[in-house]
């Protein structure tokens, strides 16, 4: 009888069907875990005395659930999850590439950054603090002994009110701090005399043992010029976009000469030196120059972006997570240990930031929790063990039939 087939198919299904629902809820607790899915489709009917009649049912197919799971803090110094779509990169040692949905990073030996199989992350280093995202994916590298390199002073600033109220050659004196080439620090001194109405001299000095040939105690001047101001206290001249050239040569600890701007106006052309009619005081002063300091800390932070923090407090990028887009990722293949390799029919991969051309975001200090729902798969759990049962009910009760007519063969 075709029956027992039909029964055997039906029996042979639900029993994958049930494998499927015990991998989904083994998984309940496995991060960036992809539920599956389970379709069935008949067998070719077949016609029996004008009949048609079913051939049962073919081998189910699975397809994954590629829908968000939940997100959860941890807490943790490198782990990431992707709020949206994407996937991240990783290279195996034989130099296979994977992806996955698994944030859980931490730096090996090395200091490469790798997942929890030691597969190391893909993404882009830093060049001063700066991540070109359009060039090659590579290795991440982290080093805990990084030094941040110190970079001397370019440009500098000085906010700062000169009393119009002030007599003719009464004076106003401010320091300002700057960093050479070696990291060391030079407290220049700007001193301001009123020359007369709306107009002030300045002198840019330095301490005359911070250079080669200078005095202990006594200053060595580095710029002098004219401040002048309208009838309502704003700098005319010098004018905006002519910032003032200062340069300070030979200095003693040996670091290369100092070649400096001190900008009078500020991003949107506002003077940041004024002539009112009140005590004249300085609020504060900016510069670009950086001292040498040592790595203190290194975190992964919303936008996949890798930050160190300094022992002088400062802050650089050093590498940034890359996120792949996947038009088609119900192609990919699961190799197991939360990886997934392309299929035959995967579109190419698009590297890119996250956040950017539909790719998710990332979120620093989480995981991406398993999206296999626990309701959804029990009440899976008692159809498909209906469906054995009802199946191994078919063929118990063709056995009977069997039976009955054996016995009346006899």
């Amino acid at each position: 009888m075709s029956s027992f087939s039909t029964a055997l198919s039906g029996l042979s299904a639900d029993n994958i069907a049930l494998d499927v629902v015990g991998n989904n809820l083994a998984n309940l607790t496995t991060t960036g875990f992809k539920s599956n899915d389970v379709q069935f489709h008949d067998l070719l009917q077949q016609v029996s005395g004008g009949a048609q009649i079913g051939g049962g049912v073919g081998a189910p197919t699975t397809s994954r659930s590629f829908t968000q799971g939940s997100i959860q803090q941890t807490g943790g110094q490198f782990d990431a999850a992707i709020q949206g779509d994407g996937f991240f990169s990783v290279a195996t040692s034989s130099g296979t590439t994977l992806y996955s949905r698994d944030g859980s990073f931490r730096l090996d030996s090395t200091g490469t950054l790798v997942n929890s199989n030691g597969e190391a992350v893909q993404g882009w280093m830093a060049a001063n603090g700066v991540v070109n995202t359009g060039g090659a994916t590579g290795n991440i590298v982290v080093s805990a002994q990084s030094l941040q390199t110190p970079t001397a002073t370019a440009n500098f600033t000085l906010s700062a009110n000169l009393d119009a109220a002030t007599a003719t050659n009464g004076t106003f004196s401010t320091p300002i701090q700057v960093i050479d080439s070696l990291g060391n620090t030079h407290t220049l001194t700007a001193n301001f005399t009123k020359t007369g109405a709306n107009a002030w001299s300045y002198d840019i000095d330095i301490p005359g043992a911070d250079v080669t040939g200078g005095t202990a105690g006594t200053p060595s001047s580095l710029a002098t010029g004219t401040l002048t101001f309208n009838s309502a206290g704003v700098l005319t001249s010098p004018a905006a976009g002519s910032p003032v050239q200062i340069a300070a040569s030979g200095l003693s600890d040996g670091a290369a000469n100092l070649s400096m701007n001190w900008n009078l106006f500020d991003a949107a052309n506002n003077p940041l030196v004024t002539q009112f009619a009140q005590a004249s005081a300085a609020s504060g002063t900016t510069q670009d120059g950086i001292q040498s300091a040592q790595m203190t800390g290194v975190a992964l932070e919303n936008g996949g972006n890798i930050v160190a923090t300094f022992s002088n407090g400062k802050q650089m990028t050093i590498a940034q997570v890359a996120v792949a887009k996947i038009a088609n990722p119900d192609s990919l293949i699961s190799v197991g240990n939360n990886d997934y390799q392309l299929g035959a029919d995967t579109i190419a991969p698009s590297m890119g930031a996250a956040g950017t051309g539909g790719r998710g975001t990332v979120l620093g200090g989480s995981l991406e929790a398993s999206n296999a729902d626990i309701a959804k798969e029990f009440t899976n759990l008692i159809v498909y063990q209906r469906g054995y049962q009802a199946n191994s009910k078919v063929i118990t009760t063709l056995d009977q039939v069997s039976q009955d007519l054996m016995n009346i063969i006899r």
